[in-house]
């Protein structure tokens, strides 16, 4: 099961173009994939989702069995956006020895002590592996931006300032993304891209269901306030970084059933995009192989 060409490039922002967030629908595509067989939008993205994990489950075998490539998914979008539940969903059917997943909170002391990439570094999927960012260095494009205060605690020397600084950090982030790919890391950037409205929809959700109210934090409603700065800081920073080696997809987030579906199979293309294949033993190792198997047949 593969995603349709005409539906990645819809997703996908164009390298030296615009992101167009302001244009972009956050509930639906120009491309109606979801309209084929006369079956209920939902139902069809259900069955996609479980195609794209079965896709993904033996891809990850193939990413593991031939050791040349890892892949990096870098997850963003607003407060409710559905992160942790797309994360969830489309990756469980993945074997949780070859993935790991790491969520990028407010930054430590220490943390703030190195510079912002220092502590993404740190958690970079090996070869062979999966790795999930739910957040990652981006914050330092988008909160730090939307929050001048947050800048200010990074204690930086002095250097450029104001958008000067933005286009240092998007040029920096962009040279770092090249050279993640150039030694064997596939980078996948996903913008959920949400409404206010449902934005809104969800947290009174988490509100009025005791059982959501651990999801629940004062935080989130106070940052809405905010959501037209993030929504602008988006803007620039996916225009300014998504890029040949590294590009972004922009993903409608208001129906999860379809937002889910599509992150999937986004996902399986790019591993099919590295053109993997299983490793082909030599000579030797198959004579090794036949050994083995005898000896084992040979056991009384």
């Amino acid at each position: 099961m593969k995603l349709a060409v005409r539906v990645v490039d819809e997703l996908r922002v164009r390298p030296a173009h615009a992101a167009d967030l302001a244009r972009r629908s956050t509930s639906s595509l120009e491309v109606d994939w979801l309209g084929r067989s006369g079956g209920r939008r939902k139902d069809v993205a259900e069955q996609d989702l479980d195609a794209y994990r079965a896709e993904l489950a033996a891809a990850q075998e193939l990413l593991y069995a031939s050791n040349a490539w890892a892949l990096l998914v870098i997850l963003q979008g607003l407060d409710a956006a559905g992160k942790d539940g797309t994360i969830a969903h489309v990756l469980t059917g993945v074997n949780p020895q070859g993935c790991s997943v790491v969520s990028f909170k407010q930054p430590s002391t220490e943390e703030l002590a190195h510079d912002f990439f220092w502590r993404c570094v740190k958690e970079l999927p090996r070869r062979g592996r999966i790795g999930i960012f739910n957040r990652s260095y981006y914050e330092e494009v988008l909160v730090a931006r939307v929050h001048p205060e947050v800048l200010a605690a990074q204690h930086l020397p002095d250097g450029p300032s104001g958008e000067e600084l933005w286009r240092d950090r998007f040029a920096a982030i962009n040279a770092f993304e090249r050279h993640l790919v150039a030694n064997g890391t596939r980078v996948v950037k996903i913008f959920l891209h949400v409404s206010k409205d449902e934005q809104r929809r969800r947290f009174l959700q988490r509100l009025e269901d005791p059982d959501k109210h651990w999801k629940f934090s004062a935080a989130d409603v106070a940052e809405r306030r905010y959501f037209d700065d993030y929504r602008a800081a988006y803007e620039e920073a996916l225009s300014a970084t998504s890029t040949e080696w590294a590009p972004w997809y922009v993903v409608p987030a208001d129906h999860k059933y379809a937002m889910r579906a599509l992150v999937g199979g986004i996902l399986v293309h790019e591993v099919d995009a590295l053109d993997l294949a299983m490793p082909v033993l030599d000579q030797a190792e198959l004579a090794e192989v036949a050994s083995a198997r005898r000896a084992l047949l040979e056991e009384p």
